[in-house]
């Protein structure tokens, strides 16, 4: 806030301000005028307060430049952050990643306890219902990503990653739908992937959801290869699943 004299503040713009200085010099000059002639002791006084008034008045002007100048610059900083909040804000809009994390549930045996007023039994008809839930992997999120070693990454990207990571969940979920459907409404083939799932469960596998290579070649485009393997190490190490070997596979077990 500019702080001005108190003839100032009782003017209303620049304009008051104009006529008080003009008036104040005018006044100056036709003292100055008069001066040919001797002035009263009363008169010289009078001109000294008019230019000590006058000096006074533009000292209080410069300091209000000053102050507004020094707004001014403060202003244009703040200038200067907006934009680049702006711009930070549209290249946020315009590169929206097409995987976006979740948030993780609570950690198995951290589970809050319930209130019994809160706790309601699910009714027989919906819990018929929960063999159609399928676990998903949780997509990788970028400080994960970058905490992996560079050796172990090699030419893999960001996006490339959790473009695996919504494969690997395509193909348990459709895995799962058909352990979950009644035998007497699979096709044929549908019925053989069906026994094929059964056979490769084992009691470390009960309550598990997992797929093997050959789920990855069923029921998505992936290539099961040296860099699908690389793949799996960079989930393994961002704890999103885990090796279960047996019986001549390996079943990635989801965490």
């Amino acid at each position: 806030m500019v702080l001005i004299c108190p003839c100032f503040r009782k003017m209303g713009d620049l304009e008051d301000i104009n006529h008080h200085i003009h008036d104040r010099i005018t006044s100056i000059k036709h003292m100055l005028d008069l001066s040919v002639i001797e002035l009263p002791q009363n008169k010289m006084k009078k001109l000294g307060q008019e230019l000590f008034a006058l000096e006074r008045l533009l000292e209080e002007f410069e300091k209000g430049v000053d102050q507004q100048k020094e707004q001014l610059k403060h202003l244009k900083e703040l200038d200067e952050v907006f934009q680049k909040y702006l711009q930070d804000g549209q290249h946020i809009k315009d590169n929206i990643p097409p995987h976006m994390p979740r948030k993780k549930g609570p950690l198995k045996g951290s589970e809050p306890a319930i209130n019994q007023k809160e706790a309601v039994e699910v009714p027989p008809a919906e819990k018929k219902h929960s063999k159609s839930f399928v676990r998903e992997m949780e997509f990788v999120t970028m400080p994960e990503f970058e905490s992996i070693p560079q050796y172990m990454k090699g030419r893999v990207t960001y996006e490339q990653l959790n473009a695996a990571v919504e494969s690997i969940n395509a193909a348990v979920a459709a895995k799962y739908k058909i352990v979950h459907q009644s035998i007497k409404t699979l096709n044929n083939h549908s019925r053989k992937l069906h026994q094929r799932f059964k056979d490769q469960e084992t009691k470390d596998t009960k309550g598990q959801y997992f797929v093997v290579e050959d789920d990855i070649r069923e029921f998505t485009q992936m290539k099961v290869d040296k860099r699908f393997q690389g793949i799996l190490n960079m989930l393994r190490h961002c704890q999103r699943l885990r090796e279960l070997r047996g019986g001549g596979l390996t079943r990635y077990m989801l965490l």
